[in-house]
């Protein structure tokens, strides 16, 4: 047996093992413990406790339960799993790069430990040059099987980088998911809020309509609408269905009582109306709308000439329970306008102290189309309206040339061409109103004074454009804070 000395062994210490870098880390600390099988084999003795399954594994027993319990998970329960998940991949990528680092310096070690024995073999000789051999061959073996360990730490990674993806792409899916479900739920609160508030209406027009059976349908509509809020508190959805269609055949029940209902006071009040025209000495004559002519005609031959008696024309209530004078308005024809849509016409008729009347048999309703339209030309700064000058200051007006009638947000103005004719601001003093007159076009006619002293009556190509300017003109004073600027009488 060769004896080694004391001074060598220093002297090996000190030249052949060179020192190990201080940035090498070890995972455990300790060596592992190996034996040399048949033909030199490194054999890895079997460990006294077991580390557990291998991160392939717990990653696919991962991806088999989150499959499993994939279809009885809610949309929000998914998306929060694959987070999870997510980080735990994550954190599994974070494992396999420390153990990749790991690998890295228990390589750098190897080759720090066969450059060691190289030095140390070329400076023994026996035996121990033989143990130094040995152990040179052992080293190349565990560096070999490192080198195996790596290959597979390399797939392991590969796959755990293909499962981020995956989850990554899943938690992606999840959310839009999630988003998809909330604005779902959103249109859902709308439509919900759009059905109340129709219902809302439903119920005003019934109180409008039939005070009298209002009383029970709200009570009991009120009783089904807290049933169906305690069933949607208790989280059944099969009764909160029901519910919704019984209110929804509620809603079409009480719609069609309302309609039914209004019908039968209307047709009750034109009878009404009927029977008491039908003793009267006059008749009134014409369309009950916008653009036309109502006229005072008599009923039989008995009765005095319109020519010997005085005519007044009234405003009335639909209940009938007050009316306003129409200023102007002393002769047998008027000719409806905008302030009068909604409320009843009523002509006075007297003679020698007796009067006599006649009415609309209902309001005097509106023309079709007519307030869009108006609504399309209150988005201008200014209307322009063809007209001709029938009077000037209460004295007809020789030239019936065109000239045009500018309603604008601020003043209005008559010119042709580059000579205006007037131009004023909204005033209390300004008056626009229909014609009171008996000709053919009092339904196109409107009377305008600009000031006092200054007055005229033009005549429009249409009824639409004469309602329209009205409506504009009434609409832009109001908007300038003037009371009454463009008095109707």
């Amino acid at each position: 047996m060769t004896k080694v000395s004391p001074e060598l062994g220093e002297a090996m210490q000190a030249e052949a093992v060179l020192p190990v870098s201080a940035d090498v880390s070890f995972t455990s600390n300790c060596f592992p413990k190996y034996k040399l099988g048949p033909n030199n084999q490194i054999l890895e003795e079997p460990k006294e406790e077991d580390k557990g399954p291998s991160l392939k594994e717990v990653v696919e027993e991962e991806t088999a339960n989150l499959t499993e319990q994939h279809k009885r998970l809610s949309v929000r329960d998914l998306a929060s799993k694959f987070d999870k998940n997510l980080a735990a991949a994550a954190k599994l990528s974070d494992e396999a790069k420390l153990r990749e680092v790991a690998s890295l310096e228990g390589h750098v070690l190897l080759k720090k430990l066969r450059d060691a024995l190289e030095a140390l073999r070329g400076r023994l000789a026996g035996r121990n040059k033989e143990d130094v051999e040995k152990a040179i061959s052992m080293v190349e073996a565990l560096a070999v099987k490192l080198t195996q360990k790596e290959g597979e730490l390399i797939q392991e990674k590969f796959e755990v980088k293909k499962l981020v993806n995956f989850l990554k792409q899943a938690s992606e899916d999840a959310k839009k998911l999630v988003n998809q479900e909330k604005s779902f739920a959103c249109a859902e609160i709308e439509s919900a809020r759009a059905v109340v508030q129709r219902f809302g209406e439903a119920l005003e027009e019934e109180e409008r309509n039939s005070k009298t059976s209002k009383t029970q349908d709200v009570e009991g509509l009120v009783e089904e609408v807290q049933e169906a809020r305690r069933i949607k508190l208790m989280h059944q959805p099969s009764k909160v269905m029901d519910m919704e269609h019984e209110l929804r055949a509620l809603r079409i029940q009480i719609r069609e009582k309302s309609i039914f209902s209004f019908k039968l006071q209307k047709e009750l009040t034109l009878s009404k109306r009927a029977e008491e025209n039908r003793s009267r000495l006059y008749i009134l004559e014409g369309s009950e709308s916008l653009g036309s002519v109502l006229c005072v005609r008599p009923r039989t031959d008995n009765a005095p000439p319109l020519s010997k008696c005085s005519v007044q024309w009234y405003r009335t209530s639909s209940d009938g329970s007050h009316r306003d004078v129409i200023s102007g308005a002393e002769r047998p024809s008027y000719a409806p306008e905008p302030f009068d849509v909604g409320r009843i016409l009523q002509a006075e008729i007297t003679l020698n102290g007796q009067k006599d009347s006649v009415t609309t048999a209902g309001p005097i309703d509106s023309v079709a189309g007519l307030q869009s339209h108006v609504e399309s030309l209150t988005r201008k700064s200014n209307t322009e309206f063809s007209v001709t000058i029938c009077q000037m200051n209460g004295q007809d007006y020789s030239s019936h040339s065109t000239h045009v009638f500018h309603v604008g947000k601020m003043r209005v103005k008559l010119s042709r061409g580059w000579i205006t004719k007037a131009r004023e601001i909204y005033s209390t003093s300004m008056q626009l109103c229909g014609v009171r007159s008996d000709s053919n076009v009092a339904a196109k006619g409107l009377f305008w004074q600009a000031r006092k002293g200054l007055s005229f009556v033009l005549t429009f190509e249409s009824e639409r454009d004469r309602n329209a300017a009205i409506m504009l003109a009434r609409k832009y004073a109001l908007d300038c804070n003037v009371g009454y600027a463009c008095r109707t009488g």
